[in-house]
């Protein structure tokens, strides 16, 4: 049995929003936050991740793939700070361009990281927005 560190600890309670419309990426996010999270919601579209995070209030981070069908990442950012200023969004994008990051900000995201997620980066770019908050 896996033990965990003290930064997973620390996120027992989020519930986490995946907004991912590919299976396998999807997959690999809820294994690295599996020891993490006390609830994970996926969506597989721009307006999906809309439609949730007006549904559920409770939700406390989205990790926002940018490249969506539906609606891409940006938009539905955009959409979500419309009606709540408040859940962390965390954008995650294969495209590592410098300007990615930019737009990310622009359109409401807290926090940027490129592909392939790597866990620790993850955990630690988690624990520093909500640790902002404290």
């Amino acid at each position: 049995m896996p033990t965990e560190n003290a930064t997973e600890k620390q996120f027992e309670r989020l519930n986490i929003l995946i907004a991912e419309d590919d299976e396998p990426s999807f997959q690999f996010l809820e294994i690295l936050l599996r020891n993490v999270a006390k609830k994970i919601i996926r969506a597989v579209n721009g307006a999906e991740v809309v439609r949730l995070a007006q549904a559920d209030t409770t939700i406390d981070c989205i990790l926002m793939d940018v490249k969506m069908p539906a609606m891409d990442g940006y938009e539905a950012c955009r959409r979500i700070r419309q009606f709540n200023k408040d859940v962390v969004i965390i954008a995650q994008t294969a495209n590592a361009f410098a300007d990615q990051q930019d737009k990310a900000q622009a359109a409401g995201c807290n926090a940027y990281l490129s592909k392939p997620i790597d866990k620790d980066r993850l955990l630690q770019t988690i624990a520093s927005q909500f640790s902002l908050r404290n």
